[in-house]
């Protein structure tokens, strides 16, 4: 587990890696390129950012290096859950569910998923 949030650009960097690894900066570069238009040198610097927070590891053993993801995506993404939440939540769970759903930043089939976890939950908890 790392203890420092990921930026917008590391998530772009980590969801490549979970994806598909070992990647190449090569790859990397083609594969941001019609979307950041980032540069080999930028996404290098992001790369070392990322392997100094204990994200990704990097071999250098062979002619290129190649990157791998050391942080799991569940992890990372439980890690902004615990650094996020607090900030939001002021404003009460109900606030920002109805956000989410108003916003359609969920699906029909995550509002089914969410509405199965809520009921497992107070099932646990009776």
């Amino acid at each position: 587990m790392i203890n420092k949030s990921l930026s917008d650009g590391e998530w772009k960097l980590m969801n490549l890696l979970w994806d598909e690894s070992p990647l190449t900066i090569g790859d990397m570069v083609s594969a941001l390129r019609d979307d950041t238009g980032w540069t080999k040198a930028t996404i290098n610097i992001m790369l070392n950012r990322l392997a100094d927070k204990g994200a990704v590891k990097i071999d250098a053993t062979g002619r290129r290096k190649l990157f791998y993801p050391l942080l799991s995506r569940d992890e990372a993404v439980r890690q902004e859950v615990r650094n996020t939440l607090p900030k939001i939540k002021a404003g009460g769970i109900g606030l920002l569910v109805n956000t989410m759903a108003q916003e359609s930043y969920l699906s029909d089939s995550e509002i089914d998923e969410l509405y199965r976890i809520l009921k497992e939950g107070r099932r646990e908890h009776e």
